[in-house]
């Protein structure tokens, strides 16, 4: 296997992880924000978050994956994001700390007050990465402000934001996991509780994809980047090595040049739509395998727009990291593609065990019976 080769498996593994995560993790963080407007009595709010107790802790091993990885594989590319965020990525770690203490310390006390401020901590925990992900992106394909110089030590600048392409990233994911949520707790729950969840997915589908068009808008208004030039793809490159440029509309070059890869986006617009007809049509399973299915289409769409750069730069076009130019050594990515080889399907296998274990619906008579062993 060649180093060339090597970089496309490892550009592939990272977006699945990161696909992993959104599909995987979306529907938790989307039952957290749903947890007062779905759960309208202390039991229904208990139902809803046992109906992900039992997985979200598992689910979150995507995200710790997906934002390990680069470390590894991509060492330049960690470098320029986690510095450049940082910021957000602090916010990030914020609401995600209120997630597991929430829910362990909820139903620790009966008192109303004590369990109302912990469910807005479940809401913000859910709340705050969502924006900070559908943020992330939004930023990522705008460029962020780094550039390399001669001796490829890393400089940062100010954020030139575009506006109506990050605000339309944020609102893009916070409603595409509110749906995401609303589908699995269709399939988790019952009666009025899957009633109000199939309820609110009718409206939040055609907003995702409503939001998600736009996106494809603001997208295409903006100039985007293309190599001109590069050294040889199968040896050690510096992100130096190549010449890029500026183009009118660039991060749809790829959608242009392959018009099958447009499906992908299509994709990203109708399943939404699927989702809330086949909840309007009481298809809870359908429902949770479109929404699904669109969190992936969305964020492979971002992925094929931004192909081969992983990471654009907003001051200086050749110091973008590209796929080619900001992988580690290729000893080091077949050491690793090895140890994933192995750890992948463990995590897979274990995933597909847990889900199978706890199959079923949750019910508030449920709750009420095992009340000191349940969230």
């Amino acid at each position: 296997m060649d180093y060339e080769t090597l970089k496309v498996i490892w550009w592939g593994l990272v977006l699945f992880l990161l696909v992993g995560f959104v599909v995987m993790d979306g529907f938790d963080l989307g039952v957290g924000m749903l947890l007062p407007v779905v759960g309208k009595t202390d039991d229904e709010r208990r139902v809803l978050l046992n109906s992900v107790g039992p997985v979200w802790e598992g689910n979150q091993v995507w995200l710790i994956a997906g934002a390990g990885t680069p470390f590894a594989a991509w060492p330049l590319v960690y470098a320029a994001a986690f510095s450049a965020l940082y910021v957000p990525f602090m916010f990030l770690l914020f609401g995600l700390f209120l997630r597991p203490v929430g829910f362990d310390y909820r139903s620790k006390l009966p008192d109303p007050v004590w369990r109302r401020w912990w469910d807005r901590a479940l809401v913000v925990g859910g709340l705050l990465p969502t924006l900070v992900f559908g943020a992330t992106l939004g930023l990522v394909l705008q460029g962020l402000p780094f550039r390399f110089d001669a001796a490829l030590r890393i400089h940062y600048g100010a954020f030139a934001f575009h506006w109506p392409l990050l605000l339309t990233a944020m609102g893009t994911a916070l409603a595409l996991l509110l749906l995401h949520g609303a589908s699995f707790l269709q399939c988790k729950t019952q009666g009025a509780i899957a009633a109000r969840s199939a309820r609110l997915a009718l409206w939040l589908g055609p907003l995702a994809s409503a939001l998600f068009a736009l996106g494809g808008v603001w997208l295409g208004e903006m100039a985007g980047y293309r190599i001109t030039a590069i050294g040889d793809l199968n040896g050690a490159l510096t992100p130096l090595m190549k010449e890029v440029v500026a183009v009118p509309a660039g991060w749809l070059g790829n959608f242009v040049a392959h018009p099958v890869l447009w499906a992908v986006p299509v994709l990203g617009l109708l399943l939404p739509l699927v989702c809330a007809l086949a909840s309007r049509l009481g298809k809870s399973g359908l429902a949770l395998v479109a929404s699904g299915g669109a969190c992936a289409a969305m964020m492979l769409t971002v992925a094929i727009a931004l192909f081969p750069f992983v990471l654009p730069s907003s001051l200086d076009p050749a110091s973008s990291l590209t796929l080619w130019d900001s992988t580690s050594s290729e000893r080091t990515l077949l050491i690793m593609l090895g140890i994933v080889g192995v750890l992948m399907p463990v995590n897979i296998g274990y995933t597909l065990w847990v889900y199978r274990v706890v199959r079923g619906r949750v019910s508030a008579e449920q709750v009420r019976q095992h009340g000191h062993s349940l969230y």
